[in-house]
């Protein structure tokens, strides 16, 4: 993920085995980490149980705020594309029945968005 997209705010693809060296005291067993983005400070990770949203806090980053979301709790999410000259996508999730998407997050080029779509199509429609 490049600085400049990362200042940006936008999301990019973290490599399995770092995700699991730094957050596999979250999961329980049987649950197995599937796909991991990274924004400057926070982290959001799709396993094959749940959505983790990782989310450092105060200006050392030392307070977390670990959140996790059922797939079954989402009743809705929406990925929008690329155009040719933006630089991300973005993914908007809905919880329950709220009527403004409860996460909303920017992908760079490097992350396939479709991607990202299918395997929460994967768990949602299960």
């Amino acid at each position: 993920m490049g600085l400049f997209s990362a200042l940006l705010g936008n999301a990019g693809a973290v490599n399995q085995e770092q995700l699991i060296k730094d957050y596999s005291g979250l999961l329980i067993d049987g649950e197995q980490i599937e796909l991991g983005f990274k924004l400057i400070r926070d982290t959001f990770i799709f396993t094959n149980k749940r959505l983790i949203l990782i989310d450092k806090q105060g200006i050392t980053g030392n307070k977390t705020e670990y959140k996790s979301i059922i797939y079954k709790a989402i009743s809705r999410f929406s990925i929008e594309t690329a155009g040719t000259f933006d630089l991300d996508a973005e993914l908007k999730i809905w919880i329950s029945s709220e009527t403004l998407p409860s996460i909303k997050k920017q992908f760079n080029k490097s992350v396939n968005v479709y991607d990202v779509q299918k395997i929460l199509a994967h768990h949602v429609l299960k």
